[in-house]
């Protein structure tokens, strides 16, 4: 089976690519995808992808996340896409269905600490990427 994260560095997108990888086929069948709001420098910091004192760089950022990605599951590939500093609502999940399309896969796996609502209830970009019957979900609720 192939898998889809979405991943964006908190405990529970990491719960999510590190379950991915233990019910692939393989490890390297799963893809991590992350959004990135560009030049939001506050955003990275808050993931650790940027130091304290350092201004955006998006090439340093994408370095961090698959530097974390490889740590949590090393196999797993990354696909990257940025949205505009302050996107609307929507806008990353629907960059991350527009990702997850592209590759394809059997399984896409969020991680959600709101999973026991309606599945409106899990936050716009979880939401969106719910909604579309071309893969099944994987909903991870407890960090790893």
């Amino acid at each position: 089976m192939e898998f889809v994260v979405a991943y964006d560095g908190t405990p529970l997108s990491e719960a999510a690519l590190k379950r991915a990888g233990e019910l692939a086929d393989a490890p390297a069948a799963v893809t991590a995808i992350t959004i990135v709001p560009q030049q939001n420098g506050s955003w990275a910091r808050k993931r650790d992808w940027l130091g304290p004192d350092e201004s955006f760089d998006l090439e340093r950022v994408r370095v961090a996340i698959e530097r974390a990605v490889h740590k949590t599951l090393p196999e797993a590939r990354l696909e990257m896409e940025t949205v505009g500093k302050h996107a609307p609502p929507g806008t990353i999940g629907t960059e991350l269905r527009k990702l997850a399309a592209e590759v394809d896969p059997d399984v896409v796996a969020v991680g959600s600490d709101n999973a026991g609502r309606v599945v409106d209830g899990l936050g716009s970009a979880a939401s969106s990427v719910t909604t579309d019957d071309r893969y099944d979900m994987l909903i991870v609720r407890r960090p790893a």
